[in-house]
């Protein structure tokens, strides 16, 4: 014991000794020949000059940055203001979107992009569009689980799958869920026959139709993102979890319960899980489905999961809700929910649950490949109904 009393003695003794030769080291450090205390200086300002990116998305982010600082703001006189800051990046007319034509001028090559880039970034300052088909009383009783399926006006046999499959709402291993589907309008500039007579005798029917008035395109599925974020907050704020993908995916309803089912608070609230993707940017070759032109955006993106499908929390659904006032519109919906995710501090998390891109083929008509997975994509209607009939069938044994 007195060996140890000793030791410990010794060990004060030299962290003192440290301690005081470093005050006295920082103490001569901070003063001049004559003794006196030298001031240091910044070689530059605190404040750094803004400097307007050339990519179009990443400046109106720029823009948005500074008016929802205030501290920013603050150190910024309206004289101050350059030019390109006065950029407009949202609607402030509720419903009245009209075409910004300016844009035309400030994207360099916008005359020899693709129309679907012409017609996203003259809108890209819309976020509010008109609702056209509700359901307002859908989640009266609010749900555990509200599945959100992206779907287009045509796409009536996947949607009736979905319906006698994995989409069954009710009460499911003793927890609601409510299923739900988020359509735009199928124009007739798209090609679309006028389906809006059967789409209607379908609401009517199954009454989980959530329509809104905008072009259902695949550049404006972002828009169908803010638009369903904001219904939930009116509509279904009580869910107490979201998935939301496509709807040519199929859902393990059971395992998604299951998982849900075993989480800690803390998890839970925080909760956001798929098929991430990290390290990734924009694809710059135009044949891609997703090329970006640099013009657009540069940088790389933030970690995302894959818009086949993804699972989160009611509340990080009102946290994205709210944030995604502060982030420009992006052509790509599930990178714009990653960066979304990134404003709020949030990470999504990887689930090997989820597959995105499909399973091994050797495995594909495997009842038991299905039972521990959340998520596989691509499935045809028919396929969804026969993997939720092996899935439902008590004899399957995957011992």
């Amino acid at each position: 014991m007195a060996l140890l009393r000793r030791r410990l003695k010794l060990v004060v003794t030299v962290m003192m000794v440290n301690l005081f030769i470093f005050i006295l080291i920082s103490r001569q450090s901070s003063q001049d020949k004559s003794g006196r205390h030298k001031v240091t200086i910044p070689s530059t300002s605190f404040w750094a000059k803004m400097t307007p990116s050339p990519a179009f998305w990443n400046r109106q982010q720029q823009i948005l940055d500074l008016h929802n600082n205030p501290i920013l703001t603050a150190n910024y006189s309206a004289a101050d203001m350059p030019d390109w800051l006065n950029e407009t990046v949202l609607n402030t007319d509720q419903f009245d979107c009209k075409p910004n034509l300016k844009v035309t001028t400030r994207v360099k090559d916008y005359n020899s992009l693709p129309d679907r880039f012409k017609d996203f970034l003259i809108y890209m300052h819309c976020r509010s569009h008109p609702i056209t088909v509700d359901q307002p009383n859908i989640c009266k009783e609010p749900p555990f689980l509200l599945l959100a399926v992206k779907s287009l006006s045509p796409h009536f046999d996947r949607r009736q799958a979905i319906r006698e499959s994995w989409g069954r709402a009710g009460l499911i291993a003793n927890h609601t869920v409510v299923t739900i589907f988020l359509l735009g309008n199928a124009t007739a500039g798209d090609h679309h026959p006028d389906l809006s007579e059967m789409l209607r005798h379908e609401s009517a029917l199954h009454r989980d139709i959530i329509q809104w008035d905008y072009r259902d395109s695949f550049f404006n599925l972002t828009i169908k993102e803010v638009l369903f974020l904001e219904w939930i907050q009116t509509r279904c704020s009580g869910a107490r979890f979201v998935f939301k993908g496509d709807d040519d995916v199929f859902v393990n309803t059971y395992r998604i319960l299951d998982f849900l089912a075993g989480l800690s608070e803390p998890k839970a609230r925080d909760l956001f899980v798929g098929d991430v993707i990290t390290n990734a940017g924009p694809h710059r070759e135009k044949k891609v489905k997703y090329f970006i032109p640099e013009s657009m955006y540069t940088g790389t993106y933030p970690p995302y999961a894959g818009g086949g499908g993804y699972l989160y929390s009611g509340d990080v659904a009102a946290r994205l809700h709210n944030v995604s006032q502060h982030v420009a519109l992006y052509p790509i919906d599930d990178v714009y929910t990653g960066m979304c995710l990134r404003k709020l501090g949030l990470a999504p998390e990887k689930h090997k649950g989820f597959r995105t891109f499909n399973i091994e083929e050797k495995y594909r008509s495997n009842p038991c490949a299905y039972k521990s997975l959340m998520l596989v994509h691509p499935r045809t209607p028919q396929e969804m109904i026969q993997i939720w009939a092996w899935l439902r069938s008590p004899d399957l044994n995957c011992q």
